[in-house]
């Protein structure tokens, strides 16, 4: 798959504190790419390098392999929102639209096209101050994306929407995808990484923790958990073989499973008489696995490295 974006030992400091250490990353052609991490982390340092909002102090970061990366050629949905509240939807789309060299008239009718597709029909003389938050995100989404970009930076998209809007989001940044388009996506609903992204980059500290693809990441990191649910208060689940550790809250007992269990074979150990109203098994997800490393839990020295 053809490389959109390298990002090679990036490194940034701001006096004497150093917020990124030699991050090094690739976006590629028609891929869902997630960069994550806690607040601080240095994503939005990250991004920002990217767009040229600021420069690194060390490293590269070159598009389809040179160094002089066409902003005319990239779309950007920041996590501050800044249309300008004063102006019509339709003027507002088509200035930025201009700024990015893309012929008027094609993007007159990308416009109305979107604004039907996310419910704005006929709000394009209407000022941007008269939207709700939700509809002023998607008209931010719509001029992101106008230009046809053929590398499309979404900082903390969903936020503000509802599920319905979410959907309309997640459908169309999939679509995005399918064409072509390189997609550099940060979020903390970490649900929605999970569903949506190919492949992810999680940063802690300025630095890589994890980096690969979706499956990839789950097979190193995310063991097994056994959801059971019915009133076992006195089963000494601990004791089982190849559990690591069990939750219990009320008739729900959670038991995590070390990393070699197979799931089939270990049911088969369960004792007699358990009261089972339903159980499930599946891997523990990708929030969970975010919390861990925001709490300081090192999953490097457990699991040794990540893809590097």
């Amino acid at each position: 798959m053809e490389t959109m974006l390298t990002v090679k030992d990036l490194g940034k400091s701001f006096k004497d504190t150093q917020v990124l250490h030699n991050i090094s990353f690739e976006v590629r052609k028609g891929e869902i790419m997630a960069i994550l991490g806690p607040n601080g982390a240095g994503k939005s340092t990250t991004i920002r390098n990217i767009m040229g909002i600021m420069y690194p102090d060390t490293g590269s970061i070159s598009f389809h392999g040179h160094d002089d990366i066409p902003r005319h050629r990239i779309g950007y949905l920041p996590e501050e929102r800044g249309l300008y509240k004063n102006v019509k939807v339709m003027d507002i789309l088509l200035y930025l639209a201009e700024l990015k060299d893309y012929p008027l008239q094609k993007a007159k009718e990308r416009a109305l096209n979107y604004l039907k597709k996310f419910d704005l029909e006929g709000k394009e003389n209407v000022s941007v101050e008269e939207l709700s938050k939700g509809m002023g995100q998607k008209v931010q989404f719509i001029a992101s994306i106008i230009h046809e970009p053929e590398l499309l930076i979404l900082d903390e998209p969903f936020s503000g929407l509802d599920p319905v809007s979410q959907e309309l989001f997640k459908d169309e940044i999939r679509n995005l995808a399918e064409k072509g388009t390189a997609i550099l996506l940060s979020s903390h609903q970490m649900n929605l990484v999970e569903e949506m992204a190919d492949r992810l980059f999680m940063i802690h500290r300025g630095q890589k923790v994890i980096y690969g693809s979706m499956d990839d990441v789950k097979r190193e990191y995310a063991n097994f958990k056994c959801t059971i649910h019915g009133k076992n208060d006195h089963t000494d689940f601990e004791h089982l073989a190849n559990v690591e550790r069990v939750e219990q809250d009320g008739n729900t007992s959670i038991l995590y499973l070390d990393k070699e269990v197979q799931p089939t074979s270990w049911l088969k150990g369960l004792p007699d008489g358990l009261d089972i109203q339903e159980l499930r098994i599946d891997r523990i997800t990708l929030h969970e696995i975010f919390i861990a490393i925001a709490t300081g839990k090192n999953l490097m020295q457990e699991r040794g490295e990540a893809n590097a």
